[in-house]
């Protein structure tokens, strides 16, 4: 029997008629180009932190080399997002057959990890400067930390438009955020202690702006690691797409339904259809893949249509 494809073109194959749509504009409905943003916040970020590495020289200023070493990290992660967003762009190969999406999901991954290791480091710190609280460096460290407040959060600026669409994007956005509000932590906490000489105030801010980033970056982590093990992404729901295949013209059953992200902006679909007597549908393929398209965000499905369910290996529930 013939495969059935929504683009229009048949291939002999045995078994099945199997229908392929690769929805609304192709293979990739494609992510938003953010190079612009990446280019800007990158300069931007490795200027910040030559000054600062400079100035951590002439002030003889370990706190200020120290957060250098940390804003290199995050010039680092944002090359990372900004490969993994030129990556996803890329057309499949012979050995890739879906490109190279999922780049983006490790990207988000990794950069969520190293955002807690880096929190995790300046919450230990904290603590300890608790018990032993050290003076603040005031004068120079103010005036750079008020610099990189500026510099961050224009450049997280230049993420917020695509953050919710895009978990890459967020990945680089909350890292411009975190970096942003460690270095408002150091103007205000060296505020506060000029004004009350009370030196726990600097630690003490810390591990408040530390608890933040980590209830921002959870999420982050959480949803970048269910799309690196295949899990469904964050807003479409299996039953409201199993309720729509099965209330399809002629289907009596669905089985072997998987929906997964390509990467952080594309999601695919599979599933088999049991239509009874039904022949080939190619309107009907490509009302699915508009439908599904359009309506839960899925741009890559693919159906298998069958007349007898109960011959498919696939079709019990307990197997993937």
């Amino acid at each position: 029997m013939p495969h059935d494809h929504a683009h229009g073109h048949r291939h002999p194959h045995e078994g099945h008629d199997r229908g392929h749509s690769h929805g609304i504009g192709g293979h990739h409905h494609g992510p938003v180009r953010h190079d612009r943003a990446f280019a800007i916040g990158t300069a931007l970020n490795l200027g910040f932190v030559a000054v600062e590495a400079f100035y951590g020289v002439v002030a003889n200023s370990v706190a200020l080399l120290a957060d250098a070493g940390h804003n290199l990290s995050d010039v680092l992660g944002l090359l990372l997002a900004w490969g993994a967003a030129w990556l996803t762009r890329r057309r499949p190969t012979q050995r890739h057959t879906y490109g190279f999406g999922s780049s983006s999901i490790l990207a988000s991954l990794l950069n969520a990890v190293v955002l807690l290791v880096a929190v995790g480091a300046i919450a230990w710190e904290a603590v300890g400067r608790l018990s032993h609280p050290e003076p603040v460096e005031g004068g120079v460290v103010m005036w750079v930390a008020a610099v990189g407040i500026a510099i961050n959060t224009v450049t997280a600026w230049l993420f917020m438009g695509g953050k919710d669409a895009d978990l890459n994007v967020k990945g680089a956005y909350l890292h411009m955020v975190a970096d942003a509000g460690v270095s408002l932590g150091v103007v205000v906490a060296a505020l506060l202690i000029g004004w009350t000489g009370w030196l726990w105030l600097d630690p003490l801010v810390s591990l408040a702006i530390v608890a933040v980033i980590v209830v921002g970056t959870w999420g982050l982590l959480r949803e970048s690691a269910n799309l690196a093990m295949n899990a469904i992404p964050e807003g479409v729901r299996r039953s409201e797409v199993e309720d729509y295949l099965a209330g399809l013209p002629g289907v009596v059953a669905v089985h072997d339904l998987h929906i997964w992200g390509l990467s952080t902006t594309d999601t695919a679909l599979t599933a088999h259809l049991v239509r009874p007597g039904a022949g080939i549908d190619d309107e009907l393929l490509r009302r699915v893949a508009h439908d599904l398209k359009e309506r839960y965000g899925i741009g890559h499905a693919t159906i298998q249509v069958e007349h007898d369910g109960d011959g498919c290996h696939l079709a019990p529930v307990e197997v993937v």
